[in-house]
């Protein structure tokens, strides 16, 4: 089978100077290999070299064309199949698959239309942030630490110069998720932004019972018991308090989503 000449390796002409010894390349990791051949094909599907229900190359012609080994081969192969954009068929081969028209998950500025989106969404941060304060505790670092004591700090000031503090508040949840060594919490709360927090989206301080002061003084102090377990290595309480926090904030929209209705006497 005529394999797509973008996946093909160009040898380097034979008179060529070599190379200075300061610039021999290092070694390919497997990793960048399977991405390599990966965004390879990837890129022959939206050229339209390889089109939908059209065979791949064999993994021998792939092999010999990246020069890498089966193994490397087939996990690219697994990530195509994971994204949905080819099949294995037993005995027969690998084919291309028709792009799928399911859209990737995503939350715009639209999901914030209501009140009762915002609670959706603080929904989904109470399953997410709970277990990130538990990992934080776990494995934060002095320089996890630091940061989040420099975002509550920051929301502390915030408070006293009238403002309603959502870029250090924010922060604080960032500091929280970096905390946990684990990229992908940083990496979906830096998606959602400052939006997640409701008043972005509501002007929640002004609305409160106790007032805007006392309303953002709770917060803070909220904010403190989620740093304190985390700083004393506490999964469990650190995991109550996150909690603790985002349903209080949960429970203070549902009540302005639903205020008690006055007596008729």
């Amino acid at each position: 089978m005529a394999f797509p000449m973008n996946l093909v390796k160009t040898p380097s002409p034979e008179l060529e100077p070599p190379a200075p010894a300061t610039s021999i390349e290092r070694p390919r990791r497997a990793r960048g290999l399977v991405d390599e051949i990966v965004e390879g094909l990837m890129g022959s599907m939206r050229d339209g070299q390889l089109q939908p229900g059209q065979k791949l190359p064999t993994e021998a012609e792939i092999m010999a064309r990246f020069d890498v080994s089966r193994t490397v081969v087939r996990e690219a192969l697994s990530k195509l199949q994971a994204a949905g954009r080819v099949e294995t068929r037993h005995g027969i081969g690998t084919f291309v698959l028709p792009p799928t028209d399911k859209a990737n998950f995503k939350i715009a500025a639209s999901d914030f239309a209501t009140l009762a989106d915002v609670i959706s969404v603080l929904e989904l941060r109470i399953s997410l942030e709970t277990e990130a304060a538990g990992l934080a505790a776990q494995r934060r670092t002095d320089d996890n630490l630091q940061a989040m004591s420099a975002a509550l700090q920051a929301f502390h000031d915030a408070i006293g110069s009238d403002s309603d503090g959502v870029p250090s508040d924010f922060q604080f949840h960032m500091e929280v998720a970096h905390s946990t060594g684990n990229r992908h919490f940083a990496d979906l709360m830096d998606y959602l932004g400052t939006m997640i927090i409701p008043r972005t989206r509501l002007n929640t301080p002004l609305s409160a019972p106790e007032g805007r002061l006392s309303y953002l003084q709770r917060v803070h102090g909220e904010h403190e018991s989620i740093f304190n377990a985390i700083r004393q290595q506490d999964p469990e309480a650190a995991r109550a308090a996150m909690r603790t926090h985002l349903s209080n904030s949960r429970e203070r929209l549902r009540q302005a989503q639903n205020p008690p209705k006055s007596s008729d006497n």
